[in-house]
């Protein structure tokens, strides 16, 4: 049986498909996140290379306009659609990207996780706080540690995953025979892929084999388990395969690994709305945590609304 665990949480709201008792597909969505499918108007600000241009939404802002519409000048009031979530980088963020909207359509906020993965067709339920805490059940805490060291086992070997600025790179270790390793691996992959949430520019370093018949089985164990849509080189001399798929938002690695702090406060937060009826308990934190969690009363507001009780925090 497939079914969606879907819980609204403080700061974020957190989604995974979940087959046989174990996580398939996950997402995380920070809260007020501009969403893919949001209409707005706007007005463009600035022009850039590439018929590309900057523009600041009458909701607060801005996003990246592509294409900019042939004679469209700096200053023009405009309508846009949005094609793709900012996405996090160390140092900077890549702002949401937009196209301007057919004419006539009224703009709206687009579809937010909920919504998304009730369109699938599949089963969702929604987990409250007092109840089992299934999505760990599931294995939530081992999908986040995943996301954070970059490990995943599988069995004959180990990837290693590294999210960059320009691809998500997995570098495939384990024993020979590689031929079987490397066939292994293909399929790990796919599924941390799929897990993850991971979109645009894919490498996966495969040790090196010898002869085309070996290359070509490893590209089509990944065929077989990673559903389109996807583009994909054949793998080379030197093992080394790269894929391409939509990126509409951040994967998971990108999200937790560009902060920390707040993907840590957010995760407390989880645990403390979980934990059973009682006096306030002070909770001793590290001071980037605390500095998030005192940046943001609202999430402090949420956690006391919801249990009942003030969060009373120290800095360790």
């Amino acid at each position: 049986m497939s079914e969606w665990l879907y819980e609204a949480g403080i700061g974020e709201a957190r989604a995974a498909l979940v087959e046989d008792g174990r996580i398939v597909q996950a997402a995380i969505e920070l809260t007020d996140t501009l969403t893919v499918g949001t209409v707005a108007e706007g007005r463009l600000i600035e022009l850039l290379p590439g018929r590309q241009g900057r523009v600041t939404l009458a909701r607060g802002g801005d996003v990246l306009l592509a294409p900019v519409p042939k004679g469209m000048t700096q200053g023009s009031a405009l309508t846009v659609i949005v094609t793709r979530e900012a996405i996090p980088e160390r140092g900077r963020s890549k702002l949401p990207k937009a196209q301007v909207a057919p004419e006539g359509t009224t703009p709206a906020p687009g579809p937010d996780l909920r919504a998304r993965i009730a369109a699938t067709g599949i089963p969702v339920r929604e987990l409250l706080p007092h109840q089992p805490d299934d999505l760990e059940a599931a294995g939530w805490s081992e999908l986040l540690n995943e996301a954070v060291t970059g490990e995943i086992g599988f069995g004959a070997g180990v990837l290693r995953m590294t999210p960059t600025p320009a691809m998500t790179l997995f570098d495939v270790d384990g024993s020979p025979p590689h031929e079987p390793l490397s066939i292994a691996a293909a399929r790990a992959v796919a599924e941390a892929i799929l897990r993850h949430g991971i979109g645009g520019s894919i490498g996966i370093d495969f040790p090196t084999l010898e002869g085309k018949g070996p290359r070509q089985a490893v590209a089509e164990a990944l065929d077989a388990t990673l559903p389109l849509p996807f583009e994909r080189t054949a793998v080379n001399g030197f093992g080394f395969l790269q894929i391409v798929r939509p990126r509409p938002r951040a994967s998971i690695p990108e999200r937790l690994g560009i902060d920390p702090a707040g993907a840590r406060a957010r995760a407390l937060l989880r645990q403390w709305e979980r934990e059973p009826p009682g006096a306030a308990p002070i909770y001793r934190v590290s001071a980037s945590v605390h500095d998030r969690l005192m940046a943001n009363p609202d999430w402090r507001e949420a956690l006391s609304r919801r249990t009942g009780r003030p969060l009373q925090l120290e800095r360790s």
